[in-house]
């Protein structure tokens, strides 16, 4: 049981933060604007269910799929860094402002559903930082003897952060509600410029770590 619990806690805490469902939910609300609360509440639970796969197969197989391709974590921040600040560029200019809000039209439910894996799962929820994280947890995971308590434990730690992000998200309309319509438009460009330097922050790691500027 101590494997189990140690196993948990590191997997846990190494992923919670980068994840940051809490800090990802104006974001998550912004790219859905156009969407019913309904729809809303699927998307969540889809978003919750796919960051749960990635985050799974990165701790289990992520190392030797990148084998497979040919690549690097490097590689993988690098180009999920720069999604990601494509992403947060691109919602800093667009704003959240009430007129916005009022103009927009509902999209189809089928429309919006799109959008499930690609951005709102992956990139946005579960990214390049939170992969490369998973995979370097479960490299260690891997070389402790008790390989079965460690993999239980990893597993429900990512089945803990999954749990976080659907709640983050589905009830994310209440909370920003009870900031007003002045809050929300504060809030949502904070949140854009912080995904923008996020992106670049995960770019810069990733560029940090090549083999002919760290050894510079």
């Amino acid at each position: 049981m101590n494997e189990l619990a140690a196993s948990f806690l590191t997997v846990f805490v190494g992923l919670f933060p980068i994840v940051n469902p809490l800090g990802m939910a104006p974001i998550f609300l912004r790219l859905t604007s156009d969407a019913t609360e309904s729809t809303r509440a699927k998307l969540a639970w889809q978003v919750a269910v796919g960051g749960f796969v990635l985050m799974a197969v990165s701790l289990f197989i992520g190392s030797h799929i990148l084998a497979f391709f040919g690549l690097t974590i490097i590689a993988v921040q690098i180009a999920g860094g720069l999604v990601v600040m494509a992403a947060g560029w691109r919602m800093l200019q667009q704003g959240h402002d009430a007129r916005v809000r009022e103009q927009q039209s509902t999209a189809s439910e089928d429309t919006v559903m799109r959008r499930a894996f690609f951005p709102l799962t992956m990139p946005l929820t579960v990214g390049p930082g939170t992969i490369s994280v998973a995979i370097t947890l479960g490299t260690r995971g891997a070389e402790t003897e008790r390989l079965l308590m460690t993999a239980a434990g990893g597993l429900l730690a990512a089945l803990a952060v999954a749990a976080t992000i659907y709640l983050s998200y589905r009830f994310a309309t209440a909370v920003l509600r009870w900031l007003g319509n002045a809050g929300t438009d504060v809030f949502m460009r904070l949140s854009a410029f912080i995904l923008l330097c996020l992106g670049v922050q995960i770019v810069a790691n990733g560029v940090a770590a090549l083999p002919f500027i760290k050894g510079a």
